[in-house]
């Protein structure tokens, strides 16, 4: 799954944000209502068992279009004296909530499809479904593999998690309906003794949502746990830190994520005989160019102090040996 860029100076404002990821998903809950409805109905008017829980699995994105709709607004509020760094991990939140959805629709469609293999060697074979039912398989895998890319290209435009996680909801819906269309097929062509190829299908298919489902829970439980970022995007950080002009070294380097907030505390060195006022304007240098490569969002926690002739490491900071309870702010 495409998480969202790292790096990235978004055009799009939050309030235009916000609009889009909720006409997306409203554009998806709408779907999702019509199919589910037509899905159970083609189930029961075809005699498949498999269509009608596939139309249930539809059903399971109403929770997570709500989430969305809810969480992102939330997430795209501005600082305030209770969340003074954000509202972002509420989209994080509602990330994780989607996650846990599709990996427990997994386990479900896995649990069914062993039972229906252990009912079919027992000679409990289900009725040969009924045409209708292989139609709305078919109309099901192509609504919701165009609203996966709806989804998805639209979640990418904003840089939301939360979006992008539930249009890989979509596509779960859609690797479960290509089971479906399976299942359905073999009974209806390939006699009864294939009919056991729909439970078998469901439960390969099911492993691929679970694995979707850890795929995009993971980054949001990383950042959950305030686990740094990637190493490509500190090293990259550091790179900024150590060219800008009147920094000699620095430690204490920190980073983490709050939803598309990128967050990066570190204490830089400056050279011990100059003004606050030059020190301050290193500072903000620093900070200027941070912004300008990862987003005007970011926030950037700078501690100023003097270089005493600390040794430099390699990758141009200094070692993390300064007791931070007897270190004084210049700014």
């Amino acid at each position: 799954m495409a998480y969202p860029s790292d790096r990235h100076t978004s055009e799009v404002t939050p309030e235009r944000a916000v609009k889009v990821a909720r006409h997306v998903t409203w554009v998806g809950f709408w779907v999702n209502a019509a199919l589910s409805v037509l899905k159970i109905g083609a189930g029961i008017l075809g005699r498949s068992s498999a269509m009608v829980a596939d139309g249930i699995h539809s059903i399971s994105d109403f929770v997570t279009d709500v989430i969305v709709i809810v969480m992102v607004g939330i997430a795209r509020k501005k600082a305030d004296k209770t969340y003074q760094y954000g509202h972002g991990k509420y989209e994080t939140f509602a990330t994780m909530i989607i996650a846990m959805a599709l990996l427990a629709v997994g386990i479900m469609i896995f649990a069914d499809g062993l039972e229906g293999i252990v009912k079919a060697t027992r000679g409990d074979l289900p009725p040969r479904p009924g045409m209708i039912a292989l139609i709305m398989a078919i109309v099901s895998i192509a609504s919701k593999e165009a609203l996966y890319h709806y989804t998805r290209i639209n979640g990418e435009r904003i840089h939301s998690g939360a979006v992008i996680a539930n249009a890989w909801h979509h596509r779960s819906d859609a690797l479960s309906s290509i089971a479906t269309l399976a299942g359905i097929a073999g009974a209806m062509f390939l006699g009864e003794h294939w009919r056991i190829l729909d439970p078998i299908a469901a439960m390969i298919v099911s492993v691929f949502v679970m694995i979707v489902a850890v795929r995009i829970g993971l980054p949001s439980v990383k950042e959950l746990l305030e686990v740094s970022l990637p190493s490509e995007i500190t090293n990259e950080m550091k790179e900024i830190v150590n060219t800008t002009p009147g920094v000699r070294t620095y430690h204490h380097f920190r980073s983490r994520r709050n939803g598309n907030t990128l967050i990066l505390d570190l204490h830089i060195k400056v050279d011990p005989d100059i003004s606050i006022v030059a020190g301050h304007n290193i500072a903000t240098a620093v900070e200027q160019r941070l912004r300008s490569q990862f987003g005007e969002d970011m926030i950037v926690n700078l501690h100023v102090e003097p270089y005493r002739d600390e040794k430099i490491l390699p990758d141009g900071s200094c070692p993390d040996n300064i007791d931070l309870n007897n270190s004084h702010t210049t700014r």
